[in-house]
This record gives structure tokens, C-alpha cells and sequence, in this order.
């Protein structure tokens, strides 16, 4: 495989568009607020959790385009290049899927808490904020700019210290990834897509289920690392949440209404089938699923069980568990 990543990085930003603010004086003041807000997330995350913090992240406020740029270091360190200068169909497609997929999602995003491989040029522990759709949201719903990016930080926090905080997290996340990939090549893939497909329409069916495209091209191998993959960011994302409405309820005058605003913005009917289509449809759900798994766990054994969760990963919930607590309880206490 060798894919083009400039035309990716080129569909990307097409589909991006732009913000009139982008450029503003606006800007200029929240690079300069971000740190410290980040430094002050950083602690109070450290004290709710127990997760403890290591140094400081690198921390950005940065464009649509530089999201773009900066994920899709990610992809080309995932994506095996087999170092022919031949460009395929296959490749050019490849590069067209994630541009049109990152373009899309950098319209979304609010902030990142950054998880790329390593290299010369990128450590891999950086926090960004989204300036043109930071700003244009909180300009079309009118909230305080000061809660608004302390609460995003604390959520961006959250993800900081489970990376770094639980030891074998990030090795055992790039080590599902790297299954996805070894098991990329499956003989007969088109016929069997195809078969499924025709099966799913006969029994009036969803052609595309919960996982999307991804989950409707992937291998039996892949699916169960796909599995393994989201039972992981539903954990992330839910544990993320609770912990930056915890804090913010307890700081934040405007925390439930922030809170209200983000879960609407994500079931979007604008945006729903194009979700369902590419798989984020699950990411949505992951907030709903993770959320209720984190609440369940403490109203039924307390805070401090989430811990078991992070002692290995044989003790994450799988995504069955996730929608019964007591049998994960029952498997790792």
C-alpha cells in the first residue's frame, strides 16, 4: 500500500471549509489561556481519578487544516507502506475515505488529547483545542468562554492521565491497532461483503450496521479487535465524561447546561447518517454506554471499583459487559 497522504490532506480541508473568527484577535487570546487552564484541569482531573500526571503535555490551539495534518500522522504510521512509488486505485481511494473522514470530523471536534505513535517531530502528549468550532459554539449558544475551555480541558485531561497514568494503556491501544492492520488483507473480501450484504437486504436488514463501513469491510479477525476497540474508548470516553461533570458541577455555574448542549450536538439528525454510515455512529454511543457503565459500577460497588478496571487489560469491560455491570463485576472482583 502507498498512499497518497497529500490528496488526503487536500480532500480534508475541502470538506473542512473555514470561520470567519478563525483568524481573529480571538485566537491570539485563547493560545494564551489554554496552558494554564490545561495546568489547573490537570490537577483537580489528578486528585478525582488517583491517576497520576507526569510532566506537562505540549498544549495547541490550532486550525482545522493542522488537525487534519496532525491525524494523519496516525494513519500513515498504521497503514503499512510497501514502498512502491505505484500509486493503486485502491491507494487513491484509501487516501479520498480519510480525507473526506477527517474533513468531516474536524468540523466536530472541540479539543483532542492527542494518541499518535511517537516521532522525530511529535511526542505524542499533546492536547489541542479546535479554534473555529471552539469559538463558533460558543458564539452561536452564548456561553462563558472561561467555563466553557476549562470544562473542555478537564475532559481532554481525563483521556492525558488514563494514557499516562495506567502503565500498559497506550501500549495495549497501538497493540489492537496493529492486529487491525496485520489482518488487512483477507482473500475473497469483495465476495463475502457482498454476500452479507445481499443476506442483510433479504431479511430487511441495516446494510450497515453500528461499526459502519469499517465494521462492514473487516475480517472476522478484525471484528473482534474492533470489539475490543470500542469496549476500550466506550470505558475512556464514559469515565472522561463523569469525571468533567463531577468537577464541573462542583465549579462550574453552567456545567449542566454545557453538559445538555454537547449530548444534543452529538445526535445531531444532520450529521446522523453519515455516522452511521462510517462507523461513528458507535463513538456516539460509546459516551451514552461509557457513562452509564462508570455510574452503574459506583452505584453498585463504589467509586474506587473502577480501579480493577485499570490493573490489566483481561480486566476491561468487553461490550457485553458494558451493558451488564454485575457480570463484570462477578468477573473481576
Amino acid at each position: 500500500m502507498s498512499v497518497p497522504w497529500s490528496v488526503a490532506q487536500k480532500v480534508a480541508e475541502r470538506m473542512a471549509g473555514t470561520y470567519p473568527l478563525a483568524q481573529s484577535y480571538h485566537v491570539e487570546a485563547l493560545k494564551e489561556e489554554t496552558p494554564d487552564l490545561v495546568r489547573r484541569a490537570e490537577a483537580l482531573v489528578a486528585e478525582e481519578t488517583g491517576l497520576v500526571s507526569v510532566g506537562m503535555p505540549e498544549v495547541a490551539v490550532v486550525d482545522r487544516a493542522a488537525w487534519v495534518s496532525r491525524n494523519l500522522v496516525f494513519f500513515s504510521a498504521i497503514l503499512p507502506d510497501t514502498g512502491s512509488d505505484d500509486v493503486s486505485v485502491m491507494d487513491s481511494v484509501t487516501a479520498v475515505e480519510i480525507g473526506a473522514l477527517l474533513g468531516f470530523m474536524s468540523r466536530k471536534v472541540l479539543g483532542q488529547y492527542e494518541l499518535v505513535l511517537p516521532t522525530d517531530a511529535n511526542s505524542g502528549d499533546a492536547v489541542y483545542f479546535l479554534a473555529p468550532n471552539l469559538l463558533a459554539l460558543e458564539r452561536t449558544h452564548q456561553l462563558r468562554p472561561s467555563e466553557f475551555r476549562f470544562w473542555l480541558a478537564l475532559h481532554e485531561c481525563t483521556h492525558r492521565l488514563q494514557f499516562i497514568g495506567i502503565p500498559w494503556l497506550r501500549e495495549y491501544f497501538f497493540g489492537l491497532v496493529s492486529e487491525i492492520v496485520v489482518h488487512q488483507a483477507e482473500p475473497g473480501r469483495a465476495k463475502r461483503v457482498a454476500a452479507e450484504l445481499k443476506v442483510a437486504a433479504d431479511n430487511n436488514e441495516r446494510l450497515v450496521g453500528e461499526s459502519g463501513i469499517v465494521g462492514m469491510l473487516a475480517s472476522p479477525e478484525q471484528k473482534e479487535i474492533l470489539d475490543k476497540v470500542q469496549a476500550l474508548m466506550a470505558m475512556l470516553e464514559g469515565h472522561g465524561h463523569v469525571v468533567m461533570d463531577r468537577i464541573g458541577e462542583r465549579m462550574l455555574v453552567s456545567n449542566n447546561r454545557m453538559s445538555n448542549l454537547l449530548k444534543a450536538r452529538r445526535k445531531d439528525p444532520r450529521t446522523t447518517a453519515f455516522y452511521r454510515f462510517t462507523g461513528l455512529e458507535m463513538k456516539m454511543r460509546q459516551y451514552e454506554m461509557g457513562e452509564k457503565f462508570i455510574l452503574d459500577v459506583e452505584k453498585k460497588a463504589g467509586w474506587d471499583a473502577l480501579a480493577m478496571a485499570w490493573e490489566s487489560p483481561e480486566n476491561l469491560p468487553t461490550l457485553d459487559e458494558l451493558e451488564d455491570v454485575r457480570t463484570w463485576l462477578a468477573r473481576v472482583s
